[in-house]
C-alpha cells in the first residue's frame, strides 16, 4: 500500500514539474510575441491630461470619418490634434481681426470661426486624395524592388519584406502592415484586400490583381512587374509635367480672392469705419456678390486646372 502511494505521489509530482514547465514555456512565448506585435504595430503614448482627452475623443465613432480624410489628404494627424489646430488657428485670427485691423468683436469672432470652418472644407477638397496619389507615385519603385526580388529567386513574401524597408511612406507604411500581417499567418490575398479598403486607385488594384494571377497561375512575374513599373513611370512623368504646366494657375486660383479681402482689411485699418457699409442696406447685397463671385472664381479656376491623367 505504501509503495501505491509512493508512485502516485511521484507521478503527482512529476506531472506537476511538467505543468510548470510548460507554463513558462507558454507565458515566455506569449511574451515574445507581444514584444514582436507592439514592435510591429507601435502604440503612441500619451500621459498628459490633453493627451488623455484627446486619446478619448480619437476612440470615438465621431472621429472615426475624420480620421479617414486625414488619411485620404495624406495628413498625419490625429483627429484630436487637428482640431486643436482649428480651434487655435480661430484664436489666432480673431485676435488678428480685433486688435490689428480694429474690426467689431462680434465681426472679428465671426469671421475667424467662418474662414476656419472654409479652410477645413478648402483643406479636404485640395488635397483630396492626396495619399492616393502619393502611393501611386510609389508603384513604380515597388514594382521594380518586386521585379528584382523576382530575379534573385527570392518569393513575393520576401519581396514585400525589402519593399517594406527600402521604400518610405506611405507605400513604405502599407507594405509594411502588409508584411507584419503575413508574418502573423495572414493569406496575401487578405492582406491586400485590408490595404484596398484604404486605396481604392485603378493603378494599385491592377497591381493587386497582377500578384494574385502570377501567384496563383505562374508565369515571369518579373517581366510582368517590369512592364507595369515602365507604365507607371511614364504616367507619372505625364502627371509631373501637366502639374508643372498648371501650377502658374493653381497659384492664381489663391491669389484672387486673397487680395481683395486683404486690400479691405488693410484699408479699414487706415480709414476707421471704412466697411461699415458692407453691412447695412444695399452694401450686404454688394458683400453677398463679392463672396459669391469670389468662391466661384475659385472654384472655376481649379476645375479648369484639374486634368485627370
Amino acid at each position: 500500500m505504501n509503495i501505491t502511494v509512493s508512485i502516485l505521489y511521484s507521478f503527482a509530482v512529476l506531472f506537476l514539474l511538467i505543468g510548470i514547465y510548460f507554463f513558462l514555456g507558454y507565458r515566455d512565448k506569449k511574451k515574445e510575441w507581444t514584444y514582436k506585435v507592439k514592435k510591429w504595430f507601435p502604440e503612441e503614448e500619451r500621459k498628459s491630461f490633453i493627451s488623455k482627452l484627446g486619446e478619448r475623443y480619437d476612440n470615438k465613432e465621431s472621429a472615426k470619418k475624420l480620421k479617414s480624410k486625414l488619411l485620404n489628404a495624406n495628413l498625419k494627424l490625429l483627429p484630436s490634434e487637428y482640431i486643436g489646430i482649428l480651434l487655435v488657428g480661430s484664436l489666432i485670427l480673431f485676435v488678428l481681426f480685433n486688435f490689428i485691423f480694429n474690426m467689431p468683436l462680434r465681426l472679428s469672432l465671426l469671421l475667424s470661426i467662418g474662414i476656419m470652418i472654409a479652410s477645413h472644407f478648402l483643406l479636404f477638397y485640395i488635397r483630396k486624395n492626396n495619399y492616393e496619389a502619393r502611393f501611386n507615385e510609389q508603384l513604380s519603385e515597388v514594382c521594380r524592388l518586386l521585379a528584382n526580388a523576382a530575379r534573385s529567386g527570392l518569393t513575393i513574401t520576401q519581396g514585400i519584406e525589402i519593399v517594406s524597408r527600402e521604400v518610405t511612406g506611405p507605400a513604405g507604411d502599407e507594405f509594411k502592415r502588409i508584411s507584419n500581417e503575413l508574418k502573423l499567418g495572414v493569406p496575401l490575398e487578405s492582406a491586400f484586400r485590408s490595404v484596398q479598403k484604404r486605396n481604392k486607385s485603378r493603378d494599385f488594384n491592377l497591381f493587386i490583381a497582377t500578384l494574385l494571377i502570377q501567384k496563383k497561375t505562374g508565369g515571369n512575374l518579373a517581366v510582368t512587374l517590369e512592364t507595369m513599373a515602365n507604365t507607371f513611370e511614364d504616367r507619372k512623368v505625364l502627371a509631373q509635367t501637366i502639374k508643372t504646366m498648371t501650377a502658374e494657375q493653381k497659384y492664381i486660383s489663391f491669389i484672387v480672392p486673397v487680395m481683395p479681402i486683404f486690400l479691405l482689411l488693410v484699408m479699414n485699418n487706415v480709414i476707421e469705419g471704412f466697411i461699415d457699409p458692407l453691412f447695412s442696406g444695399f452694401g450686404v447685397i454688394i458683400l453677398i456678390l463679392f463672396i459669391g463671385a469670389i468662391v466661384l472664381s475659385f472654384l472655376i479656376i481649379r476645375k479648369i486646372t484639374d486634368i485627370k491623367v
